[in-house]
């Protein structure tokens, strides 16, 4: 009876997306969140702080998909340059080439004799992808995509930071430094348990990875604003 093809699906594969969203949700709690219990801390009222949550959450999400684009566009100029050098020098030089990609397989441990053959036949198929892929490291699945990251971190940002917004809108002004900052903390324990589990690492060391950076933040921004003393109008 004949085995059907089997396929995994690797976590390597979530790498890029999944890098950029973390990155962005994790960003728009934290900043946000500490920007608007800093300034609650100063006596703002409620007006000013969800004018400055909705100030900082389209300035960040902004800038976090530009910030996002310009580095990932980066890396995939930097890979185009590379895949271009490679493609000269296997026209210009292809049996040094073969050599290059034969000393390769044989560093991994394969036989002389057994890398001689796969570096001949991966090259007969297509050359260009196979000194990409194993010499210079570069594989489809991995690619750089700097729109879809610009987006992917924008949108993060953008749904990290309605938690504090929607903190702001909900809860009465005598609790809300607090309330805003129980809220941060319960939605970045859940965004790392969520990562984690994405990247098939532990939720709980995850969860308490982010909470602890995100505690650290708050409680830096409500030193700060309690250095300051609004009178609520």
């Amino acid at each position: 009876m004949p085995h059907s093809h089997h396929v995994e699906k690797h976590y390597t594969s979530r790498s890029g997306w999944l890098r950029a969203a973390v990155l962005g949700a994790n960003d728009g709690i934290i900043s946000v969140t500490s920007l608007v219990v800093g300034m609650a801390a100063s006596g703002a009222s409620t007006q000013t702080l969800l004018v400055a949550c909705v100030a900082g959450l389209i300035s960040g999400a902004a800038s976090m998909a530009a910030g996002e684009y310009i580095s990932v566009r980066s890396q995939a100029d930097i890979e185009q340059s590379d895949l271009q050098m490679e493609d000269r020098m296997l026209q210009l030089h292809p049996e040094k080439e073969f050599e290059e990609l034969k000393q390769i397989y044989i560093q991994r441990g394969l036989a002389p004799h057994l890398a001689h053959e796969v570096a001949q036949q991966l090259m007969a198929h297509n050359a260009l992808e196979a000194h990409a892929r194993d010499e210079i490291g570069i594989v489809p699945e991995n690619a750089a995509q700097p729109y879809l990251a610009a987006f992917s971190s924008a949108l993060a940002f953008s749904l990290g930071a309605l938690f504090p917004l929607v903190s702001i809108l909900v809860l009465p002004y005598e609790h809300m430094q607090y309330g805003i900052m129980g809220v941060g903390i319960l939605s970045l324990a859940i965004l790392g348990a969520l990562a984690s589990y994405a990247g098939g690492a532990s939720l709980w060391k995850g969860a308490l990875r982010v909470v602890i950076w995100g505690v650290l933040a708050m409680s830096f921004s409500t030193w700060i604003g309690s250095l300051f003393n609004v009178t609520v109008g």
